[in-house]
């Protein structure tokens, strides 16, 4: 319609119509799932578990690990039901000892003031949350009363022991602590102390520390065995170089966690090209006692392969101002391209070590350089003859 009056040329609209055809579209390959997410939380999924009774042989851990929606309903629903259960019980006894007929004031009740089932009910929360308002009680007239006013008592107890403890398990939990354990969002492999490396760095938000802290590194990656089995989640532990020299980390200011990869590391014969093209993730689990609780946490988070940046490494982030040291958490995850081979340490450890390939390339790059200064004086002599 635009077009008939002369507003859009037709050959923009023959070529938008052209566009808006259908075409074929091709979808990335889809990557293998995480084994851990970013955030520490596993992607596993149980499935098909027949044997669900065993949940309930330990109610209270099963109690803590529900959403706090569940939890909260059960802390209701567990007074409510009791309350209900002894008040109907109190109504029972009131009415097999006839106290809710009215009589003369010589009859002595089991409970007094009970008329009615809402004041039964009214009477077993009084007992079970120790209010005792005083209007009604229990008298010696009735064993079975005396009996029934033990039983709920201790229950009321065994309830708020449960219950309460749950409720403060659920908001002392170890991983709220390591919501301000923080990870560096890429990992990077460079060159260290004329080593090729795998690094990545942790810190710590709070000032209270974690006592004891000790970082793990496992690869996790789909295996086969010699004899042809597959192993879709093969775990391999690899050796952490601590930057104390100690088998625990003093997390004051961030770190920076260092692998050496050598013969024994997992990653020795993988290149720069390899790591693009093959399914890896890195899982990173930092574990510790919480110095205010004393409570054991563990915070975790992974690196595929397209989060470890090869050839580069992580910027200083401490910095000493007016006596005292300064961490700038701007800097936490920015890093920054260095000179890196792209071959793999086995071919460097083949080529005599990063000091020999440092070397060749020093003498490569001089060579090339004599060159070009060369070719000028050549030419002046010529002119000169």
């Amino acid at each position: 319609m635009l077009s008939r009056k002369g507003l859009i040329p037709e050959d923009y609209l023959l070529t938008r119509l052209a566009e808006n055809v259908l075409q074929p579209k091709f979808k990335d390959k889809r990557r293998k799932a995480r084994f851990v997410a970013k955030n520490g939380t596993c992607n596993v999924a149980h499935t098909n578990i027949r044997e669900q009774g065993r949940f309930l042989q330990d109610v209270f851990t099963t109690l803590v690990d529900l959403k706090w929606f569940h939890t909260l309903i059960i802390f209701t629903m567990s007074f409510l039901c009791s309350w209900l259960l002894f008040g109907m019980i109190w109504w029972l006894i009131a009415f097999s000892h006839g106290d809710l007929d009215q009589r003369g004031d010589d009859f002595v009740p089991c409970v007094t003031d009970i008329h009615s089932f809402a004041s039964a009910f009214l009477f077993s929360i009084e007992v079970q949350v120790t209010i005792g308002f005083g209007g009604r009680m229990v008298t010696e007239e009735c064993f079975s009363a005396i009996l029934v006013l033990i039983v709920q008592n201790i229950v009321g107890l065994l309830i708020n022991a449960i219950m309460l403890g749950c409720i403060f398990m659920k908001t002392a939990q170890a991983n709220r602590r390591a919501e301000t354990l923080i990870f560096s969002k890429h990992a990077v492999i460079s060159v260290r102390n004329n080593k090729l490396c795998f690094m990545i760095r942790i810190g710590d938000l709070r000032k209270s520390m974690i006592i004891s802290a000790t970082v793990r590194l496992q690869v996790v990656r789909r295996t086969a065995t010699q004899e042809g089995e597959m192993v879709p989640v093969d775990q391999v532990d690899i050796h952490m170089d601590n930057p104390v020299g100690t088998n625990g980390i003093f997390l004051v200011s961030p770190l920076i966690i260092c692998h050496v990869i050598d013969k024994d590391s997992p990653l020795y014969e993988m290149s720069a090209f390899d790591l693009q093209h093959e399914e890896l993730e890195v899982v990173a689990v930092l574990e510790g006692v919480v110095e205010t609780t004393g409570i054991t946490m563990q915070a975790r988070t992974s690196y595929v392969s397209e989060e470890i940046l090869w050839g580069q490494r992580f910027v200083p982030t401490i910095s000493e101002e007016d006596g005292m040291y300064a961490v700038d958490y701007s800097k936490f995850g920015n890093t920054v391209k260095v000179p890196t081979p792209f071959c793999s340490a086995k071919k460097l450890d083949e080529a005599g070590g990063i000091a020999r390939f440092k070397l060749n390339e020093g003498v490569t790059l001089r060579a090339t350089v004599r060159k070009r200064r060369g070719t000028p004086a050549v030419r002046r002599s010529r002119m000169d003859t």
